[in-house]
């Protein structure tokens, strides 16, 4: 009996069952069964943890000439002066890049926007 059941499981694991035998209709009833009857929610993709690029929020750069920013390290004032500028009120400032000439002159601030 013990024989039996190991060589089933052989089988199954291996799968040496034809296409045309009552094995492999079982198995597709299965396969059939798990995908309609399976609930949405296992299958539903939350937002990822890390550095998944292609799954993060989108990232718009917004280009700012050095007179209409006062002090680039105060966060909270230059989100305000971009909110105005964008007309949008869900800004979030992820980074401020100052870009400079040879001479150490300031052009222009490129901000990360989310």
């Amino acid at each position: 009996m013990m024989n039996f059941i190991l060589r089933i499981i052989k089988k199954s694991f291996l799968w040496t069952y034809a296409r045309n035998t009552w094995q492999w209709d079982v198995l597709c009833v299965l396969i059939l069964a798990f995908i309609f009857l399976s609930p949405k929610s296992w299958f539903a993709n939350s937002k990822r943890l890390g550095p998944a690029g292609h799954q993060s929020e989108a990232v718009s750069t917004v280009i700012l000439s050095p007179e209409v920013i006062g002090n680039e390290t105060d966060k909270g004032q230059l989100e305000q002066k971009v909110r105005a500028l964008t007309g949008r009120a869900d800004i979030r400032i992820i980074e401020v890049r100052r870009k400079q000439d040879e001479a150490g002159r300031i052009l222009r601030y490129e901000v990360d926007i989310r």
